[in-house]
């Protein structure tokens, strides 16, 4: 029987990847805590993660400037680059600033680029092959593209994707659309590697053949997800399931109360990895009220 398990070809940037967060100092000047970005790196590779991605938007990347992501990149590859693939997110709405964030990006080493839809300003689907093409030719980085409508206000059409994925560089996607059945006709007309960048449909988008996950929740789980890739990987959709109820508790805790990146901060910070859960404004501080319902649920989730 053939294996078909993922290769480096097909996984390009790892299976799980956490989305990381940003920390910060707890003084009011609000300075990014280099020295807990890399404790935090180490922590999440530590438990089964073989992909980070940096200034996302988890990381907090609206907030912080490019000085500091190159800062923050070279934290992370600096404490784990040797071990695992570092990911920079490199997106914004303006095509031409997205490229110096690449290029920014592939000078301090990193492994491959997140590039987001451009936000606000809503593109159309020619605006969008013409940006993803732009970044993807100032660079030799491979480039994964992030589909997360919720929050740009325009979908990669499933056509747009199959004519990026023409591109040599062009190689992955962190889909967060929610629809499966569009990723599943992209998957089966290209070679684009899909992962899961909404926690709810992890366990989904592997069994239709997704290459792994960028995930938030692995924060606190990298050690599960890790088990649930390698229980469908193995064709034991039982053991995948019961991973995937296990974790429920902490998909809801994170990832639906209010904004994930808050309350994964606030779950690092409960699990001692980082000293504070301060965000930057507009996001605002986990409550000691949200924190005390994280804990139960994450206890509920057998992760405390």
């Amino acid at each position: 029987m053939a294996d078909d398990r993922p290769t480096s070809a097909t996984a390009p940037f790892g299976r799980v990847l956490t989305a990381m967060v940003t920390p910060f100092a707890e003084d009011g000047d609000l300075d990014l805590d280099l020295d807990a970005a890399a404790r935090l790196a180490g922590h999440l590779v530590d438990r089964g993660c073989d992909g980070l991605v940096v200034s996302g938007t988890t990381g907090e990347s609206p907030t912080t400037t490019d000085a500091e992501k190159e800062q923050l990149l070279r934290a992370v590859l600096d404490a784990v680059g040797d071990r695992v693939s570092v990911v920079a997110g490199a997106g914004s709405y303006d095509t031409r600033h997205t490229v110096e964030l690449v290029q920014q990006a592939e000078k301090a080493g990193a492994h491959g680029v997140l590039v987001v839809t451009p936000f606000y300003n809503k593109p159309p689907q020619e605006g969008l092959i013409h940006h993803f093409r732009a970044a993807a030719d100032a660079t030799g980085l491979p480039i994964m593209l992030y589909d997360i409508p919720g929050r740009t206000g325009v979908a990669i059409a499933t056509e747009t994707l199959v004519r990026l994925a023409e591109h040599e560089r062009i190689v992955a996607v962190k889909d967060a659309k929610g629809d499966l059945f569009a990723a599943s006709d992209v998957m089966a007309r290209t070679g684009l590697a899909y992962y899961s960048g909404d926690d709810a449909l992890n366990l989904p988008h592997l069994a239709q053949g997704a290459t792994g996950m960028v995930s938030v929740v692995a924060h606190v789980a990298a050690a599960q997800y890790a088990a649930m890739v390698r229980a469908v990987d193995a064709g034991d959709l039982a053991e995948a399931i019961r991973i995937h109820r296990q974790l429920l508790p902490a998909v809801r805790a994170i990832m639906t109360r209010t904004q994930g990146a808050i309350m994964a901060k606030a779950a690092v910070q409960l699990t001692g990895v980082v000293g504070s859960r301060t965000m930057r404004s507009p996001l605002v501080d986990a409550t000691d009220a949200q924190v005390a319902e994280l804990r139960v649920d994450l206890a509920e989730a057998g992760l405390l």
